[in-house]
């Protein structure tokens, strides 16, 4: 049967992430659908930054996909993080992405186009406050006057940083000395002495994180203390919950016992216009490669079938709600 190439929906990006195996259930999904072609043609995924867990599971996704869609042809594409990968898919730049909760939330109190749904719940971002070990920083009020690493422009870390900040009673543009950058640059930053503490917002471990403890002590702080300030601050912070850091996330990092956080789920996430078929069985694929992408990206061996439906504040787009249903019959 001659193949199908996708309509000519506009550019966007990708990022996906694995949930529960499916086992014989989903294999069938791979195959043609009463008859259906199989997808064809070229989509764009919007990751996120190089070292960090979304870039990362962007690049285990393309490879699963290849092996379950080999006729679509996936193009990864770095990003600053979930405010612009939300961007891309409005603009048309990206077919999916990953994007958290709580910045879908926000974006979705400015504009009620009801644009954007969702095809799974992934893992969780846990907030991480990396400080040198010898630092005298033991809760994020004591930043005030240091220079704080706080993510790039447009990205989630940023969002959840200032709102964070502000909780503890700070301005993020008057009572830190802001470094804007991402989890690319900021562990070099802190060994080098050029920044005293920074923020990140990622699964765990985090491989930047990681390699720092490698190479220089470093401790995480607590910041689950802020989390009842911080939950009166807006509806997108209903999205943020307690969690904890394990000792055994990094192995490396000062003190063995787990750390007080807040965590935030993370979404795959396409436009309400996506091809339903394409978006039905990328679904499809997300949740069958979870082990396989969970070999690298931890986190994602806490994605399935139970939770993945659980897609607040964003809508199941009807494709990935088609997979579900057929799995559940």
């Amino acid at each position: 049967m001659a193949s199908r190439a996708l309509p000519p929906i506009p550019r966007r990006h990708l990022l996906g992430m694995g949930a529960a195996a499916v086992g014989s259930g989903a294999l069938w999904w791979l195959a043609a659908r009463d008859g259906e072609p199989p997808p064809s043609g070229e989509v764009v995924v919007s990751t996120g930054v190089p070292s960090g867990v979304y870039a990362q599971y962007g690049q285990l996704l393309r490879s699963q996909l290849a092996r379950d869609l080999p006729q679509v042809r996936v193009v990864l594409t770095p990003s600053a993080g979930s405010v612009e990968n939300i961007e891309r898919l409005l603009s048309g730049e990206a077919d999916y992405a990953i994007a958290t909760a709580d910045s879908l939330a926000s974006h979705r109190a400015t504009d009620g186009t009801g644009a954007l749904t969702a095809c799974a719940r992934l893992y969780d971002d846990y907030m991480q406050l990396v400080v040198p070990a010898a630092s005298p920083v033991r809760s994020v009020a004591q930043l005030a006057g240091l220079r704080v690493g706080v993510g790039q422009d447009r990205s989630g870390v940023q969002l959840v940083t200032r709102e964070l900040l502000t909780a503890a009673g700070l301005d993020m543009d008057r009572d830190v000395t802001a470094a804007r950058e991402g989890i690319h640059t900021m562990p070099r930053m802190l060994e080098q002495d050029r920044l005293d503490a920074f923020f990140w917002s990622g699964g765990l471990p985090t491989r930047a994180v990681e390699q720092l403890a490698s190479r220089h002590a470093i401790r995480l702080v607590p910041l689950g203390e802020l989390l009842p300030r911080l939950r009166q601050q807006g509806e997108h912070t209903a999205y943020y919950r307690a969690a904890v850091v394990p000792p055994d996330a990094y192995p490396e990092v000062s003190g063995t016992t787990g750390v007080d956080t807040v965590a935030v789920a993370n979404l795959l996430v396409t436009t309400a216009g996506a091809d339903v078929t394409l978006t039905e069985r990328l679904t499809a694929s997300v949740i069958r490669g979870r082990d396989h992408i969970a070999t690298v990206v931890h986190a994602a061996q806490r994605v399935d079938l139970r939770t993945a439906i659980y897609t607040q504040p964003l809508p199941l787009h009807p494709g990935a709600a088609r997979y579900y249903r057929s799995v559940k019959s």
